[in-house]
């Protein structure tokens, strides 16, 4: 069993870490902003979802800087970063300093620690030793914690706790076998994988940026309905390439709307010859829960991509070039 594998069965007790974490106090906002890329910005993602869920707008920015109305909001900033120097984050960090907001943030030390030791920003440190990866559960679950403190949502401890049974039970249970099936069928494929709303979306953009990092294969993700205004019609002149060298897969939640389910099961059919590699439906009752049972099935997925090609999922070693390169 390969590292990331095991570090995969660690994400129930991240997420009882988070529920079990002490907070700080942050300044009440009707409204949240988290700042984050990558593995940390899943974060980000999985507060939207579940903000949503409560009727509530938790924004996320996957960038330099701020978003323009960020300034004019009422809003709590979570800044994200699991090494604490992600240049992107660090750089929204300190243009929401300037700018008055009032911002907190979350890493494992770096320089994001460093800014709010020296600005007296509230933090919550996660565990160190992961790669952020890998570390969705302390990321996402302290995200949420400090979006409470704010008075943004509410009830994350139980929701957390909830996620984390609902992946002990899958982990142990049948999603292991579930994601070997899914991954065979992508055996030398491109994955295309398709929500079918907000939180199917969330999981679709983590799938696909395991595949990436994990499987080392070419990845992209869509959402339905919007997928059936153009993306549908992209398979007509190149059949070939849809039966021989893709593999889709549609990932489902309870909580999505009757028409697009149906509009996911005509898709499928009226894209033929495109492959379909598999088709996961969610787990658990809240949509934290539900987020989590998907993200545990794609994990999976793409260690067993990595491992059926013989692979080591770990290392990322274009992306350390690219940050050396960027640095010089």
């Amino acid at each position: 069993m390969s590292l990331m594998r095991r570090l995969i069965d660690e994400l129930p007790a991240q997420l009882r870490w988070a529920a079990a974490a002490e907070v700080p106090e942050l300044a009440l906002a009707t409204e949240g902003l988290v700042l984050g890329m990558g593995g940390s910005g899943f974060a980000g993602d999985v507060a939207a979802v579940f903000a949503e869920a409560q009727g509530v707008r938790v924004a996320v920015h996957k960038g330099y800087g701020l978003p323009g109305w960020a300034a004019a909001g009422h809003i709590a900033v979570v800044a994200v970063s699991h090494s604490g120097n992600t240049e992107e984050t660090l750089s929204g960090v300190e243009a929401a300093h300037t700018a008055g907001l009032a911002v907190a943030a979350t890493a494992t030390g770096g320089v994001l620690a460093q800014r709010a030791s020296e600005w007296s920003l509230p933090y919550l440190a996660v565990p160190p030793g992961a790669q952020p990866r890998a570390a969705a559960g302390y990321l996402a679950g302290a995200t949420l914690r400090l979006l409470e403190s704010a008075g943004v949502v509410t009830g994350t401890v139980a929701a957390l706790t909830e996620a984390a049974d609902v992946a002990e039970a899958l982990l142990a249970g049948d999603a292991p076998a579930v994601a070997g099936e899914v991954a065979a069928s992508l055996r030398g494929r491109i994955g295309i994988i398709y929500g079918s709303g907000p939180l199917t979306a969330a999981a679709a953009g983590r799938w696909k940026a395991q595949l990436n990092e994990n499987g080392k294969v070419p990845a992209w993700w869509s959402v339905l309905p919007e997928l059936d205004h153009n993306e549908i019609v992209g398979w007509a002149a190149l059949p070939a390439i849809g039966s021989d060298a893709v593999g889709v897969v549609f990932l489902h939640d309870g909580g999505e709307d009757a028409r697009t389910h149906r509009r996911a099961q005509l898709t499928a059919e009226l894209m033929a010859p495109v492959h379909v590699a598999g088709t996961v439906a969610s787990r658990g009752a809240g949509p934290l829960a539900r987020l989590f049972s998907l993200v545990v099935v794609g994990d999976l997925v793409s260690v067993a991509v990595a491992e059926q090609a013989g692979i080591d999922p770990v290392p990322v070693a274009v992306i350390e070039r690219l940050k050396k390169a960027l640095a010089e």
